[in-house]
């Protein structure tokens, strides 16, 4: 198996967590194991939990990660369900999160994964390919309005109507059952001149894996990692969509505001009062460095907060 990824803000990542040897870490995102085996090569009396979905990944990370499985516990599940996992572990309290949001290259990169528009393949798109709905049923199954909601709200695609005609035409003749299908429906809707532009197709496939995936409504798992951190621990969210940085940003604002009363009103009546301090006010972005020898990583988003 051929896992290649490559970490996005992986010093940011390593050194916003601020790690504690004797600590214990949670990697929500495992994926090839890249930042876990930063954060591993730092402990020596603690521990490492790592979460992920999709079973290649974790296949390959325990090769990355032989040599400190000592100190690791890996969960093949989906990181909203971190708190229940973690007390089946009998962990109450953590000294660090670390939420990496993005699909990992190896999964846009295998064709018989059925995520990319760039290889013929059968649509699917899961990230844990045991259970859940594939790209083929969404595309095939839902309502005109179903689709419409996904392409405009999860890819913030312009032609988001005319497309998804197509699709409900196509599939009125027969189901549209692979990547490249779905990818000429697509670009059939763009003017001819623009459909040789190699990522035309990438928004409406971004928003049908967020759709597949229920990448969104993980998120409100934030507020578990909020609960679980200790007096001094840190999260660490990477995003890669508006959606998902809009997302972390006003959790972390609401955990980090003392009162949320209206502004009009004369003196606090919420009680409301913080329980985090942003590290960084503002998201961290990759360097020019880093976007020379990962394309991938330029929409990524790093946010860090610290539990008071």
């Amino acid at each position: 198996m051929q896992f290649n990824h490559i970490s996005v803000l992986k010093e940011e990542s390593i050194l916003g967590l601020n790690i504690k040897p004797d600590g214990v870490y949670v990697d929500c995102t495992l994926g090839g194991g890249g930042h876990s085996l930063e954060i591993a090569r730092r402990l020596t009396t603690g521990k490492l939990i790592c979460f992920d979905k999709d079973e290649d990944a974790i296949k390959y990370a325990k090769t990355v990660l032989s040599e400190h499985l000592d100190k690791i516990t890996i969960v093949h599940d989906n990181f909203k369900n971190i708190k229940q996992n973690l007390l089946d572990l009998g962990i109450t309290k953590v000294d660090g999160i670390l939420c990496d949001l993005g699909v990992s290259s190896y999964q846009l990169d295998t064709a018989e994964r059925g995520f990319s528009y760039r290889y013929d393949a059968r649509l699917d798109m899961r990230m844990d390919k045991s259970k859940g709905i594939s790209a083929y049923e969404v595309v095939n199954n839902y309502t005109d309005k179903e689709l419409q909601k996904i392409l405009f709200n999860y890819g913030e695609e312009k032609n988001t109507f005319a497309i998804v005609k197509k699709i409900i035409n196509q599939r009125k003749i027969k189901p549209i059952e692979t990547t490249f299908e779905l990818k000429d429906i697509i670009t059939s809707c763009y003017p001819p001149k623009d459909r040789n532009k190699p990522a035309l197709a990438g928004k409406a496939f971004q928003a049908i894996r967020i759709e597949v995936n229920g990448e969104l409504d993980d998120l409100d798992s934030l507020e578990d990692m909020i609960e679980l951190l200790e007096v001094g621990g840190r999260l660490c969210v990477i995003t890669f969509h508006p959606l998902e940085d809009r997302i972390a940003k006003n959790v972390f604002k609401m955990h980090s505001t003392d009162c949320l009363c209206p502004p009009h009103f004369p003196k606090c009546v919420c009680g409301h009062a913080s329980d985090i301090k942003l590290v960084s006010k503002k998201p961290i972005m990759p360097t020019e460095q880093e976007l020379l020898y990962n394309s991938r990583s330029a929409s990524a988003k790093l946010r860090v907060v610290e539990k008071k």
